[in-house]
């Protein structure tokens, strides 16, 4: 077997479990599974059933992600599927025929020998009461706002005003719980007393997905997501992570995530309602 196909499976078991120990319940729609989040926390996606439940591996319809978006527009919240298309190839042509945009993501498998690069030294990972954890979770929304690895205008003045937002508040109440309870570490970038870049990692068992690793637009083009992403890595290893992946933003940030050692695998489709 290819380094894919011994992958994806585990990938896919992962994706069925993080929501639920996210605090997501799960509604079953045929070949298709709706996650909902009980509670405060992110919004969650409709993905295809896993493969071992009685409706796993099934194609899928246009019928069937319409009543997927006929529940997730009852309950208000975004109309938004995800999955691997090598594992569910019949999705992306229902998914447009139903009016949704979809967006590719290489999906990357860290190598277990590749070279690990040395610690950047602005790097640090933040516990729960750490002052500068509101910073950190806030970070990702503005480089995400500016997508791209070019150097951009926000920055520091920028995270400041956008710290002042009540909903940063209440992602860092999140962020400090799910820390606290070890259901993610979070490492940052300072520099004089700023946050310029930030990330996680979500456990489940001894897989780890590396998620929202976002730099300042303003402080692009450092290094600073590579070393993020490298604490990250290296502290899922030191707890016990046999698979660490990510899915990257686009072939270019693919080529930054390769210099670390994780390996394209497939590629993680994203389907939304087009603005």
């Amino acid at each position: 077997m290819n380094a894919t196909s011994d992958h994806l499976p585990e990938l896919e078991r992962y994706y069925d479990t993080a929501p639920r120990d996210g605090g997501a319940r799960a509604e079953d729609f045929g070949p298709l599974t709706l996650f909902v989040q009980e509670g405060d926390g992110w919004p969650y996606y409709a993905r295809p059933a896993l493969g071992d439940g009685p409706a796993g591996g099934a194609e899928v319809s246009v019928s069937d992600v319409e009543r997927v978006l006929a529940r997730q527009r009852e309950l208000k919240v975004p109309e938004s599927l995800e999955w691997v298309a090598e594992t569910t190839p019949s999705l992306e042509a229902a998914a447009r025929a139903a009016g949704l945009s979809v967006h590719a993501h290489p999906l990357m498998v860290l190598d277990p020998s590749a070279v690990r690069l040395p610690a950047h030294p602005d790097v640090r990972l933040l516990g729960a009461a750490d002052p500068l954890l509101r910073a950190a979770v806030t970070v990702p929304a503005l480089a995400f706002a500016a997508p791209g690895t070019a150097v951009g205008e926000a920055g520091p003045a920028e995270l400041a005003v956008a710290e002042r937002d009540p909903a940063s508040e209440g992602r860092r109440v999140r962020v400090a719980g799910m820390i606290a309870s070890g259901r993610t570490a979070l490492a940052a970038a300072v520099r004089d007393g700023v946050v310029l870049c930030s990330g996680q990692y979500i456990p489940v068992g001894d897989v780890a997905e590396v998620v929202g690793v976002g730099t300042l637009p303003a402080g692009r083009r450092q290094g600073l997501a590579l070393g993020v992403t490298a604490a990250l890595v290296a502290n899922a290893l030191a707890r016990g992570a046999r698979t660490v992946f990510l899915s990257a933003g686009d072939e270019d940030v693919a080529r930054l995530y390769a210099r670390l050692g994780f390996r394209p695998v497939g590629t993680a489709l994203i389907a939304d309602r087009p603005l």
